[in-house]
């Protein structure tokens, strides 16, 4: 059984039996953050009103989703969308599974960015969505803010705030935050954290970009 019939199966009888205890598997953890991931979405594109073409482009493309599995999906989408409870159930219930592992909850934060900005822009309802599901995650101000600078900032091809740091920051803590940050985002590490391999795109993007902002930052260095 593929992971999208067993996230149907599933779906959401499996979120609500789950009340923050630690799963027996992993591959019970796996689905239950698909399925988190997906009602998610769904909620976030009920903030601003409508699902674009391009929005449903984007959550394919981070999911590869297999052509004959889209119906699958879209059942569970549809559900969430019907679902009478909030997005606040479904964010605390995927962050009671991963309280010691923020790197993933970051990644769905990602991916929710990627979502929401495929249309050309983020809804301020959609940024009002993410931040309380950053909210949710434990998140801070400061880090929400961090992670919304990489999509929607003003600054966000800078490779400063790519790698999250201050332009003062000294060679010897750079390479220690370039290094910190390589292991943590690793799709392999992510993976045996409870990350889909599904889902592994968005890891491998931020993966790249660390690697291209922190040779970015040596070459102004050593001009």
């Amino acid at each position: 059984m593929s992971i999208w019939e067993s996230v149907t199966s599933a779906a959401f009888g499996l979120l609500r039996r789950i009340t923050g205890s630690e799963p027996d598997d992993m591959a019970t953890r796996k689905i239950t953050f698909t399925i988190g991931v997906i009602a998610l979405s769904a909620k976030m594109a009920k903030a601003d009103g409508q699902v674009t073409q391009d929005e449903v482009e984007a959550f394919q493309a981070i999911f590869k989703v297999p052509a004959h599995e889209l119906k699958n999906v879209a059942r569970v989408y549809d559900m969430a969308k019907r679902d009478t409870a909030g997005f606040e159930v479904y964010a605390r219930q995927v962050a009671a599974l991963f309280t010691d592992r923020a790197i993933v909850l970051e990644e769905l934060i990602d991916a929710l960015f990627y979502i929401a900005k495929a249309d050309g822009s983020v809804h301020p309802a959609e940024l009002d969505f993410l931040k309380k599901v950053a909210t949710t995650f434990g998140f801070s101000d400061a880090k929400f803010d961090c992670l919304a600078a990489r999509h929607i900032g003003p600054d966000r091809s800078s490779p400063y705030v790519v790698l999250g740091i201050d332009p003062s920051i000294s060679d010897d803590d750079l390479k220690a935050t370039y290094r910190r940050l390589i292991k943590e985002n690793h799709p392999d590490h992510l993976m045996a954290l409870g990350l889909p391999r599904e889902f592994i795109q968005v890891a491998t993007d931020r993966l790249a970009a660390i690697t291209v902002a922190y040779e970015r930052v040596r070459a102004q260095r050593n001009q």
